[in-house]
């Protein structure tokens, strides 16, 4: 069975989405749309701007979905019978899926971006990304320290990112390291993702999700807050609004789709993050990836 999964945030590069604009019509109405949708033209940003400009969030969250949707749209052949994506890449998956439409989908991308730039404003934090410990020993060692630090993402088994407060993370990192972590780094980003310092802009953005429409997908999503399958609107619309401030149960994802019988997975957007992580979790699946059609 052949499955569709997108991006999150971080696979962002200067020109994505370009070829996509130049060479179909309807993808370049599709980016013209978003740019006033957004009153701004991301599409400059997007093909021709800095790393530095990719790197805001309230850029780089719906670069990514726009790149990925509208290759998902452009696709002759895209009919999906599970879809799955990490993080922001959630929302790309219903979009393609057929769950919510486009202009919708992207108000709520960029809602939620503005919401999480906000967010990070609060307190100074921060996430690290922890490799080379099990899952149950980063999950103890966090619940040991002072202040608020968690898991955030379940990339893939010996991989997972921690979240949460500047000196917090810093203290769970000493302590990782000693309990024999290979490493535990802190990333440049701009603050505690998935994690209960989020809560400003989960309730923001639950009144942004619930006045959205959403329709049953095509096809089952698997949701990141508990890794199931799901295609009832109000379910998928809680979880997405649960999604901010819980984990990214990726590692989880992948094993339940892989035991529901996904055998082939495409990664549809910038970069390959998904299918380095993929080989990782389940071995002798087949991973694609796709940037544009040709």
């Amino acid at each position: 069975m052949k499955v569709y999964v997108f991006p999150g945030q971080g696979a962002q590069f200067v020109g994505m989405g370009k070829e996509l604009y130049d060479t179909l019509p309807q993808a370049k109405a599709l980016f013209e749309q978003a740019n006033e949708i957004l009153g701004f033209r991301i599409t400059d940003l997007m093909f021709s701007g800095t790393d530095a400009d990719l790197k805001q969030t309230k850029v780089t969250q719906p670069a990514i979905f726009l790149h990925s949707v509208i290759l998902a749209k452009s696709l002759p052949d895209f009919s999906p019978e599970m879809v799955a994506g990490h993080s922001l890449g959630e929302f790309s998956a219903l979009v393609s899926a057929g769950a919510m439409r486009f202009e919708d989908g992207l108000r709520l991308v960029s809602a939620r971006a503005l919401a999480m730039q906000k967010a990070c404003e609060y307190e100074p934090s921060t996430m690290a990304a922890v490799l080379g410990l099990d899952d149950a020993k980063v999950e103890e060692i966090c619940a040991s320290v002072d202040g608020i630090v968690v898991p955030a993402n379940y990339n893939c088994p010996g991989q997972l990112v921690i979240s949460g407060a500047v000196k917090a993370v810093e203290e769970a990192c000493e302590r990782l390291k000693a309990a024999g972590a290979k490493r535990a780094l802190l990333l440049p980003v701009g603050g505690a993702f998935h994690s209960p310092l989020m809560e400003p802009a989960r309730a923001e953005l639950e009144t942004a999700i619930q006045a959205t429409a959403v329709n049953s997908p095509v096809c089952p999503i698997y949701q990141n807050v508990d890794a199931k399958p799901y295609t009832d609107p109000t379910a998928i619309k809680q979880n997405l609004i649960a999604q901010l401030t819980a984990p990214v149960r990726w590692t989880q994802t992948i094993q339940r789709m892989t035991a529901d019988g996904a055998a082939t997975f495409v990664e549809l957007g910038p970069g390959n993050v998904l299918q380095g992580l993929i080989k990782k979790i389940a071995a002798g699946v087949v991973t694609e990836g796709k940037q544009t059609i040709s």
